[in-house]
């Protein structure tokens, strides 16, 4: 309740409006984004500091042979609204947000390296932990998740995570044939892959499919690995897909309907299905009705 964090956002198209703003001019983070299609999230993302930080986003502005960056669209600025950011503050911001997109994997970091987080007094470093956690809960509010850890709270077959109303449940996906079970929870309104979850060793649907590039994307990163079986493969980490089919069609390795194919664990009752359920039960339960 006493954080005094400002998060500014302004497409690329509305720069010179944000720069006149009173928070460009002091020290802070500030984080590019762009659509990219070649990467896992679907963005490329940049992510720096500055005294004045609308110093840099005119530098990132500039065309790319004048040391400038094209990929972007977006620009988030972060600062505190008290300037009471040092220098100092900001470069351990910046390290630390760095590491947390990198963990998150949902963008491709155009960072050409990854500083360590510099050294601050004990109470500095609560300090800025504390706006860190602050940012995450406020940056997702502007549609910004690439800070986000996949399925955070939820990340086993067994757990026993409460929140939302898919927290708690265990979808499955079955290619009997070959012996591929995955796991998976929905989330916030991600549709989340579980660690350990298997896949297809191949993928043997339509050479241009658009989740055919989704799939190599995750064998190239790491997400999807080699099983021991040599027979299939599996997820080395959590992984938040747009939707049930993007992630059915990834562990099938071929086009898939998720809303069929992922069912809840030891039932027979769909994603389509569970979905349909909720919005039975928020109709029968009094806080919708028909004058509305």
């Amino acid at each position: 309740m006493n954080w005094t964090g400002h998060v500014v956002a302004a497409p690329r198209s509305d720069l010179a409006t944000l720069l006149e703003r009173p928070e460009a001019g002091r020290t802070g983070i500030y984080v590019l984004l762009g659509d990219d299609p070649e990467s896992v999230g679907g963005q490329s993302v940049y992510i720096g500091e500055g005294d004045i930080v609308r110093n840099r986003l005119i530098q990132h502005a500039r065309p790319v042979d004048q040391r400038g960056k094209d990929f972007w669209d977006r620009a988030i600025v972060l600062t505190s609204k008290d300037t009471n950011l040092t220098k100092a503050h900001a470069r351990y911001l910046e390290s630390r947000f760095i590491e947390i997109a990198l963990q998150a994997s949902r963008a491709q970091l155009v960072n050409a390296t990854a500083p360590s987080p510099l050294a601050l007094p004990e109470a500095d470093v609560s300090d800025m932990e504390q706006f860190i956690e602050q940012a995450k809960i406020v940056l997702p509010v502007l549609g910004v998740n690439i800070f986000r850890s996949p399925a955070a709270g939820s990340n086993s077959r067994n757990s026993d995570a409460t929140g939302t109303r898919g927290d708690s449940i265990l979808f499955e996906l079955t290619v009997r044939r070959f012996g591929i079970v995955a796991a998976a929870r929905d989330v916030d309104g991600e549709f989340t892959v579980l660690e350990g979850s298997k896949a297809r060793s191949t993928w043997i649907g339509t050479d241009g499919h658009s989740y055919r590039a989704l799939r190599d994307k995750l064998e190239q990163d790491g997400t999807l690995v080699p099983a021991s079986d040599g027979l299939s493969m599996y997820f080395a980490r959590n992984h938040a897909f747009a939707s049930p089919s993007a992630a059915a069609a990834v562990v099938a390795g071929r086009a898939a309907n998720g809303r069929t194919d992922w069912v809840i664990q030891g039932s027979r009752t769909t994603y389509g299905e569970w979905e349909a359920e909720g919005i039975e039960e928020a109709l029968s339960s009094g806080d919708f009705n028909e004058s509305r």
